[in-house]
């Protein structure tokens, strides 16, 4: 675990949605549930990243402006610093390298056979473009981390992106290197940012992979889409390391967007990639944060159970939230904190997770089947998959 409370200075002020409260507030939980105490966890330092580390993905000319915009206050719109998006903050290019930082050192002590597991809950940071901010992203560190896994010998790379937004950055860093698997699941480009995304956006050998999801794509359906894809994709292309983006704002409480996960769903999608990791890279994974923009109810608890996974220590659903960061929460934001680990109330029946496999049918009815059919047949091909019958 990477961590430093320095991290929380990524901030584009208090009216932002991307409040640092939100990791401020995981880690607390984290902590407070003794995830961060199990003797195979480490919390552990990292240096920001240097101009030549940055600048494996973004143009120098770019990182000048970053600089010029957090030292002098004023926008470089044509660098996308200044919007509503991304407003300058001081100190902007020290917050953005110190998040950057973070995600390289986990990806280099996962590589380097250090960790078997390494997490940045305050990376993922993925529409930042070679040249510009986008999405409240001034650096891009998930690809800024592959790029130094590839130049540090990685041959094959896969990168999962479940944040409800395209992780449209990522996939232009490495559009035409087919060292990187890019596979994203998002909330469809007609109805949210950045418009991008669609099933048919791919590279000659299928390593851009989109899955474009309806709103209002609950639990089961979210994780239908994400079995048909994912791990046949993933099996096919044998890498040697993964990469993840856990962004959790696609939670049906999310102010954003219009997906209608739980946390309980949420919690079943990250369970299904640690086991992937350890099936298909020996257990090689990097993880990361990235959106969520419900600050008090999801993000902590999801973020929780993330770590808690990747810990090999995972958290009960049903167990209660501590009573000191409720306390906490209270004091920090003045808001009620939830009570339990789960988004159904006491006595509930869990929401379902329960997936219907693609070996049971495809039901052309289903908008959900309709997109996820589209995805497999624009890239199963490409790494000699049915895109019907394979599972």
């Amino acid at each position: 675990m990477l961590w430093d409370d320095k991290l929380t200075s990524y901030d584009f002020g208090p009216t932002h949605p991307l409040n640092p409260v939100r990791v401020e507030l995981t880690m607390a939980l984290a902590r407070d549930h003794g995830v961060l105490d199990h003797p195979n966890v480490e919390v552990a330092g990292f240096a920001a990243a240097g101009d030549d580390l940055i600048g494996l993905v973004h143009d120098p000319g770019y990182i000048a402006a970053v600089k010029r915009a957090g030292g002098t206050g004023s926008p470089e719109l044509a660098h996308g610093l200044g919007s509503p998006d991304n407003p300058v903050f001081p100190g902007m290019h020290e917050a953005a390298a110190l998040v950057t930082g973070a995600s390289v050192a986990a990806a280099e002590a996962v590589w380097s056979g250090e960790a078997e597991h390494a997490a940045n809950v305050a990376g993922g940071l993925h529409h930042a473009m070679r040249d510009s901010a986008s999405g409240f992203c001034v650096y891009n560190d998930p690809a800024i981390a592959i790029a130094w896994l590839l130049e540090n010998g990685a041959r094959r790379v896969a990168y999962v992106d479940v944040d409800v937004h395209h992780g449209d950055g990522v996939q232009a860093a490495f559009f035409d290197d087919p060292r990187v698997l890019t596979i994203s699941l998002h909330e469809g480009p007609h109805t949210l940012f950045p418009g991008t995304g669609h099933s048919h956006e791919t590279d000659t050998a299928g390593t851009a992979v989109n899955v474009a999801l309806p709103p209002g794509t609950g639990d089961a359906a979210w994780l239908r889409a994400f079995h048909a894809v994912v791990p046949p994709l993933l099996r096919a292309f044998d890498p040697e390391i993964l990469v993840t983006q856990h962004g959790c704002d696609s939670h049906a409480l999310d102010p954003l967007a219009h997906l209608s996960l739980t946390v309980d769903g949420q919690r079943a999608a990250y369970e299904a990639l640690h086991g992937l990791a350890h099936e298909i890279t020996g257990g090689r994974w990097v993880l990361t944060g990235g959106g969520g923009y419900e600050l008090v109810h999801v993000v902590p608890r999801a973020w929780t159970h993330l770590l808690a996974e990747a810990a090999g220590r995972p958290i009960d659903p049903a167990t209660p939230t501590p009573d000191s960061w409720r306390e906490f929460v209270r004091r920090r934001t003045g808001q009620n904190a939830p009570q339990r680990m789960t988004d159904r109330a006491a006595g509930q029946e869990p929401p379902t997770t329960d997936v219907k496999s693609w070996a049971d049918g495809y039901d052309p009815a289903s908008r959900l089947d309709q997109a996820v059919l589209a995805t497999r047949r624009a890239v199963f091909p490409e790494h000699g998959l049915d895109p019907l019958t394979e599972t």
